[in-house]
């Protein structure tokens, strides 16, 4: 109790946009984890446009720097940053929170479509809804690419740009394993991007 009145007093003092709350936490994980469909980095553009740009809950390098953690941890990116955001903004009654919210939507969708499997997996309408969702998700992953690239741009800095050339090359020509390339970016990074230039 005394954790969960500590990290109260301190949201409180914090200047937000819209006042945090547990509701408003629980209402805005569940509506994010309904429409990540696609994987992980579907997350990015979801929870910046909620938790940055309307409810100014964190800062917009805090929440890449989250989901960053989260897919690097072990098991489903959605729930680790759930875990974590949920964290941040509310501990652990926040992690609680945003769990529950994450885990809300796949389990009533799974358990739907368990019960209808057969009229789903034989229905051509649900196969051009899900192509369509697709589209879709290719769209939004390609606008988080557009944005990383572009302040990357602004900020004329050579070496992340040359990662992510790099990153881009090795995976889609070479076709080097991708966990192969995220240690090779992680230990680029540690090494030469610690100056604060690059935060």
């Amino acid at each position: 109790m005394g954790e969960i009145k500590e990290t109260s007093e301190k949201l409180e003092k914090a200047v937000f946009k819209e006042p945090f709350s547990y509701s408003k936490l629980f209402i805005s994980t569940f509506i994010i984890s309904a429409f990540t469909v696609g994987g992980g980095f579907v997350l990015i553009p979801l929870m910046k446009a909620k938790y940055v740009d309307e409810y100014g809950w964190m800062q917009e390098n805090e929440s890449l720097d989250l989901v960053s953690i989260a897919q690097s941890a072990p098991g489903a990116v959605a729930v680790n940053a759930a875990i974590i955001m949920g964290y941040r903004l509310g501990g652990i009654l926040g992690t609680f929170t945003a769990l529950l919210a994450t885990v809300l939507p796949p389990l009533i969708t799974l358990t739907v479509v368990s019960y209808f499997y057969d009229v789903f997996s034989t229905n051509p309408y649900v196969r051009m809804f899900l192509k369509g969702m697709q589209c879709g998700v290719t769209a939004i992953l390609l606008d988080v690419v557009l944005n990383l690239m572009v302040k990357q741009v602004k900020k004329k800095l050579a070496l992340p740009l040359l990662i992510m050339a790099g990153t881009f090359i090795a995976a889609y020509f070479l076709k080097i394993n991708i966990m192969e390339i995220i240690l090779v970016d992680a230990i680029i990074g540690f090494f030469l991007m610690r100056d604060p230039q690059y935060n």
